[in-house]
């Protein structure tokens, strides 16, 4: 096998790289502080980071330094979105660390009717906006129908990585109400994936029987196998590491290992973090104490820094024309008004009080994560254009700005219970709402 004659990174592509990452990391950190208090969640704050920092303000204000930053070399703008999914699949699978695997079975039936409800309105929502939205948003030669079915998709889906990360800083991951959102959250994140899959496809020009029967197919014998020789695996690793730093090690590896199985057979990543995270998460060797490091390293660094990376590929100077702010109004609307009328009125239905339906409704809004990726998705495969994919990632950061308020209002008249308490204490983070 020949040697290896690429020249590792250096030089002036190292210094700007580095100049990148930092100005990213720490506008995040800085925005959610800011954020934080002002009683939002960080996330809040690092998702506006991007735009701070990308062609909307930093590309308006200063040309050359935005264009010496960020526009060097393709490869370069690599480096630093694969950092950024490495990232967002940590991300994903400490947010399935945290879950209650106990609880989502007893909630199912719950999960799965707020889900089912919560997904197909929204999606119905965005579908209609898709046909009524006006030709400057459709790029040229593309089928209206391909066009809506992306508007459709993105705006159906729910982001688990960003509603675990606002439920964690608010300190509401560890409450019943929080387990039941994310357990809502994850049925939205799986059906978000296969859509994803179809309407790819569709794009592609490869859609047929296929291109739906091919994903479940991978979809069940996937959750097969890590139900029968992943679980075991995993308890074995992770039951004979003593030691945190083993512990992270090991957790990371079966986490991005179940990421990297899944993007092989035509799913994404993001599904095989989610079962990697519920792999480790389910054996006893992985404690709170153990996986802090990896928790705190994900949620300080990787997750800002991906959060403000997503931002760099909007322009928000689209939003100057007329036809396209009023466009991105009204789909905010019905991106807003049908995922929360869907979560709530699929909360009521399967039996739930009104304040537990509210927070469902604001928690499962927020979009985030999914929502970027489809838009990216759809940008690279010329069904969006740079003003449709703005005006979707816009509503991700819109809807995550607009859950937090209405998640503390709503679950403030909701008791916790002793078991939450002793939830909260064992993983080592206080019940709240602050």
């Amino acid at each position: 096998m020949p040697p290896v004659t690429s020249p590792p990174l250096g030089g002036h592509s190292l210094l700007i790289f580095l100049v990148e990452t930092v100005a990213l990391l720490g506008t995040a950190l800085l925005l959610g502080r800011l954020a934080e208090r002002l009683k939002l969640p960080a996330v809040a704050g690092e998702l506006c980071a991007g735009i701070l920092l990308g062609p909307s303000a930093l590309g308006r204000l200063a040309p050359g330094l935005f264009r010496w930053l960020h526009t060097s070399t393709a490869a370069q703008m690599h480096l630093l979105d694969a950092i950024g999914q490495i990232g967002v699949i940590l991300l994903v699978g400490v947010t399935a660390l945290e879950i209650d695997l106990g609880l989502v079975r007893r909630t199912a039936r719950v999960s799965l009717g707020v889900g089912a409800l919560g997904l197909l309105i929204p999606l119905a929502f965005g579908v209609a906006a898709g046909f009524a939205a006006p030709s400057i948003l459709r790029p040229a030669g593309r089928e209206p129908a391909l066009f809506a079915l992306f508007v459709g998709v993105a705006m159906g889906v729910s982001a688990l990585p960003v509603i675990g990360k606002m439920l964690s800083d608010m300190r509401l991951l560890h409450r019943d109400i929080g387990q039941l959102t994310v357990a809502t959250g994850v049925v939205d994140d799986i059906v978000g994936w296969m859509l994803l899959s179809v309407v790819a496809a569709a794009a592609a020009g490869a859609l047929g029987p296929g291109a739906v029967v091919k994903p479940v197919c991978w979809l069940m014998v996937i959750t097969a196998l890590a139900a029968l020789i992943g679980r075991p695996a995993a308890r074995a690793l992770m039951n004979r590491t003593s030691s945190p730093q083993g512990a992270v090690a090991v957790a990371a590896v079966l986490i991005l290992g179940c990421a990297t199985a899944t993007l092989a057979v035509g799913l994404e990543a993001s599904f095989g973090a989610l079962l990697g995270g519920l792999l480790v998460g389910a054996c006893r060797g992985a404690t709170a104490a153990k996986l802090a490091p990896l928790r705190c390293v994900t949620l300080s660094v990787l997750a800002p820094l991906y959060f403000a990376e997503a931002g760099l590929r909007m322009d928000l100077g689209v939003l100057a024309r007329p036809a396209v702010a009023l466009a991105a109004a009204a789909a905010l609307a019905a991106a807003t008004l049908g995922k929360f009328a869907g979560a709530f009125l699929g909360a009521r239905l399967v039996g739930l009080d009104r304040r537990a339906a509210m927070v469902l409704g604001a928690g499962l809004n927020a979009r985030g994560v999914i929502q970027i990726i489809v838009a990216g998705v759809g940008l690279q495969l010329g069904v969006l254009n740079t003003a449709a994919y703005t005006v979707l990632v816009m509503i991700a950061i819109a809807t995550s700005l607009m859950a937090p308020p209405v998640l503390r209002r709503a679950v403030a008249g909701i008791e916790v219970t002793e078991q939450e308490r002793v939830r909260g204490e064992r993983a080592g983070q206080l019940i709240g709402v602050s």
